[in-house]
Order: structure tokens, then C-alpha cells, then sequence
């Protein structure tokens, strides 16, 4: 899969928030990975503890959001520095550690095409997911494949390859846990080729767990998003408009000004940051 190394600039976005235990060796371990080196941005979204300052120590640029703003708003703000920086194509990886970070080479290998929108796929009952984790996938399994058309096998997984133009243009508005679910359905609606890739991850035990997705509340804000993105998308029947980049209006102050440091030109996507 040298063809996808060659072709594609890649980075790896980790939204955290509060997430000072696990997010220095994801970002550390991150870095390793082929591809990856000097490559990592973790998206410190309002976190109170030493969120930010682990992932500076173990070598991530970080940008930071002054309050909580959601997960969505996160992969938002780093998909905007990354295209503004002049990368092609984000991975994105959960600061927890349930994503073993070498699990993002088997994304960046699955497809050569930088247009593709590449999904981790779990085995949640192998892997000792909580019960209430493998029913809220399944439910989530099975109301957005039917509202897609397609069968798709993990629907919540963060592990997931994105490409970032693409992706910005689909103009997803949730800040929360639902943008994944509601980019997914943008993306069927604008012809995007969905690759799905079967992923390890781990659970560790219950007591050493770091979640903030509420297995009740959250799926009920995943639906209601669902909803809203079909109604807009007049049943995924409406294409969007053709990629184009994410407004400058729209891009966080501090995801522009790290852009701008990394790259003086961010309008020349093959200048690469230093």
C-alpha cells in the first residue's frame, strides 16, 4: 500500500477532553506510527487538567478550545487546521486508548484513493465492550443502514480515516457525539465511497475506563441528528455541493493561527509544515 503513502499527506486528529491519564501515550504512540511522525494533533476541547500539557510533552501539536465545546466541534477544529496546513487526509483517534494507535496504519493501508471515508470496524462483544455499549452500536447500526440504504457493520467507532476537503464541504453541523453518525449520512448522500475496516480495540476494566458518551442520552441526540441531516438532505437524495475548503470565517482562532505557523501559505495544500 506504498501507492497511499505516496499520493496522500495524513495526519492523526485526537479530540480530548479531560483526558490527562490516557492522551500522552495515545499521542506518543501516534507519532510512531509510519506516516504519522510529526503529524499528530490533539484537540484539547476545554479540558480543567493537564490534558494539553501531556500531549505537548509527548510531541502532539495542540490546539485548544477555552471551553467544551463537544466532539464534533474537536474533529471540526483539527480537520480545519489539518487542510489548512496542507494535509489531504486525517485519521482520527480517541484520546482514551481504546484505539491501540498502531490500528490507524491498518486505515491508512485499507484504500488508495485520498477520496475515500475509511470506517474502524469493532468487535465489541469479543473486545469486552460494556452491554450498553454493544446495544447503543447496534441500535445505531441499524436505524442509520436502513436510513442509508447500506449496510453498515459500526457506525460509532472514532477510528476513522476522513478526507479532509471532502469532508469540511459536507457542512456536518453537530458539535457533539453525532457528527460521526450525521457525516456518515452526508456522505452517502454526496456519493462518497465508504471503505470498512475490521479494527482491535480494547476495553480496559470498568474502574479504569475514560468515556464521556452517555449510552442513554447521547444515542437520543445521535437519533434526533439523524433525523434533522435526512430532512436536509431530503432523504439522501440531495448532493452537496462540489468539496470546496472550510470558510476562514468558520476556522477556530487558534487552529488558524497554529495553520499559520506551520504553513505562512496554507492556500498551497502541498506546502508541508516544518
Amino acid at each position: 500500500m506504498v501507492i497511499a503513502l505516496c499520493f496522500m499527506r495524513i495526519c492523526a486528529i485526537i479530540p480530548a477532553f479531560q483526558a490527562e491519564r490516557n492522551v500522552g501515550d495515545v499521542a506518543r504512540e501516534a507519532l510512531r506510527v509510519e506516516g504519522l511522525a510529526g503529524a499528530v494533533f490533539v484537540v484539547d476541547d476545554g479540558s480543567s487538567d493537564r490534558t494539553a500539557e501531556r500531549a505537548r510533552a509527548a510531541g502532539a501539536t495542540v490546539l485548544s478550545h477555552p471551553e467544551n465545546q463537544g466532539k464534533g466541534a474537536a474533529l471540526r477544529t483539527g480537520m480545519e487546521f489539518a487542510l489548512a496546513a496542507g494535509f489531504d487526509v486525517a485519521v482520527t483517534v480517541d484520546a482514551d486508548g481504546q484505539h491501540p494507535p498502531e490500528e490507524a496504519r491498518r486505515l491508512i493501508e485499507a484504500d488508495a484513493d485520498p477520496e475515500a471515508l475509511v470506517l474502524g470496524v469493532r468487535d465489541l462483544v469479543s473486545a469486552g465492550a460494556p452491554r450498553a455499549n454493544q446495544m447503543s452500536n447496534r441500535i445505531s447500526n441499524f436505524f442509520l443502514s436502513l436510513f442509508a440504504g447500506r449496510p453498515f457493520a459500526d457506525t460509532q467507532c472514532g477510528l476513522r480515516r476522513y478526507p479532509l476537503r471532502t469532508t469540511l464541504s459536507l457542512d456536518a453541523r453537530d458539535e457533539g457525539y453525532a457528527f460521526e453518525a450525521e457525516i456518515l449520512l452526508r456522505a452517502v448522500a454526496a456519493g462518497v465511497r465508504v471503505v470498512e475496516v475490521p479494527i482491535r480495540v480494547i476495553y480496559p476494566p470498568e474502574e479504569e475506563r475514560l468515556t464521556h458518551f452517555d449510552s442513554v442520552r447521547d444515542p437520543a441526540r445521535i437519533v434526533r441528528r439523524v433525523l434533522t441531516t435526512l430532512a436536509l438532505t431530503r432523504g439522501l437524495r440531495h448532493v452537496p455541493a462540489a468539496p470546496t475548503a472550510a470558510p476562514a470565517s468558520r476556522r477556530p482562532a487558534a487552529a488558524s493561527a497554529l495553520a499559520a505557523e506551520l504553513d505562512p501559505h496554507p492556500s498551497q495544500p502541498t506546502a508541508a509544515p516544518p
